[in-house]
């Protein structure tokens, strides 16, 4: 007997789909909604090199004519593509606009990015009659405030280095016996980044993803209603200190400036990861926020960090060279009052004043 789907994609990896039986129903689209979980055919697998992201985060090609479940949702990319669910008409077309699972029409891509999945629609996920969106997946739980210090990675762009250095410092504030909490609090659903801060020892990890939004564009009332949710979790976790990340641009539709906004009262040091010394410029004049740190490709050479500290007068330091690990310590050490000395006990917390 063929399995109901071939593909659960990693934006089902707070449902139990995989495991309990659903039924398939075509809904009229009329009935349609953001986060609602569909099924599909893929009609076309796209350019050779795509891939699909799995519950557990890894990666998986594709053959045509396999099924595949994920959300529907909105993407808004600079660098890569653009698609709304919204667009998708009635005969059902549509693409994966994320390797995470996020379905939608393409509305308009990079002519850099191979050609997209091209999917068409089977049905809706029910169980008892009902529609099953991921919403139906997620528990509140009590609101409390957080009162942790936060580490904050903003960027540019997409693609500008911001994953890179937050799992550098998770490691930095781990390697020294601290309790690390990673979160991406905005973006595009896919799994990989918070996973990254998994790997180096964060104790927990969460994204927008776990309060039910495959990507964080939505209206602004309602993202801050998940956000809540969202930092009542992490702080459930008594963690010493929270490395977040807030994907793409706090300019662009994926409500990082919101983001930004509601952690200040807890915000210790801020990285703006940039993809270029001019980009650094114009984010700062157009948004406003002077970052602590620069990093990320513009941080790459002496020529580019010299522009940056010229036009910007920001420090930058390379994250990746190793030789820079030092100088991080001290900075985020006196930042957020937590001792970075590699040396601490594992299972001692030390604060401490690091000197200037």
């Amino acid at each position: 007997m063929k399995k109901q789907v071939d593909i659960f994609t990693s934006l089902t990896r707070i449902t139990d789909l995989a495991e309990s039986p659903f039924d398939i129903r075509a809904l009229p689209r009329e009935h349609w909604q953001m986060g609602d979980y569909v099924v599909c055919d893929i009609t076309d697998a796209g350019g050779n090199s795509l891939l699909i992201e799995l519950p557990n985060g890894r990666m998986r090609g594709v053959i045509g004519g396999e099924s595949i479940i994920g959300a529907l949702g909105v993407r808004h990319a600079t660098l890569e593509a653009t698609g709304r669910w919204e667009e998708v008409g009635a005969d059902g077309k549509m693409h994966v606009l994320t390797g995470a699972g996020l379905f939608g029409k393409l509305t308009s891509k990079s002519v850099y990015l191979p050609p997209l999945m091209q999917l068409q629609y089977r049905g809706h996920v029910f169980r008892g009659g009902n529609k099953l969106g991921m919403e139906d997946f997620v528990s509140t739980v009590p609101q409390q405030p957080l009162n942790t210090p936060v580490v904050l990675f903003f960027g540019t762009s997409m693609s500008a280095g911001k994953t890179t250095s937050a799992r550098i410092v998770t490691h930095l504030f781990k390697s020294s016996g601290h309790k690390v909490v990673g979160a991406k609090l905005a973006g595009a659903g896919r799994f990989k980044d918070i996973l990254a801060m998994k790997d180096v020892g964060a104790e927990a990890i969460f994204d927008f993803v776990d309060v039910g939004l495959p990507s964080s564009i939505c209206p602004v009332p309602v993202y801050r209603e998940k956000l809540k949710q969202l930092l009542s979790r992490v702080a459930s976790v008594g963690a010493d200190v929270v490395v977040v990340e807030v994907g793409a641009s706090p300019l662009e539709p994926y409500n990082g400036s919101v983001a930004i906004e509601m952690l200040k009262p807890n915000l210790r040091f801020a990285v703006m990861s940039a993809s270029d010394p001019y980009a650094v410029r114009g984010l700062m004049e157009a948004y406003g926020m002077k970052p602590d740190l620069v990093t990320g490709v513009a941080s790459n050479t002496l020529a580019a960090r010299e522009l940056v500290e010229k036009l910007c007068r920001v420090r930058t330091v390379n994250f990746i060279d190793p030789s820079n690990s030092p100088l991080l310590r001290q900075l985020l050490g006196r930042a957020t009052g937590l001792s970075l000395n590699p040396e601490n006990n594992a299972n001692t917390k030390r604060h401490s004043t690091v000197p200037d």
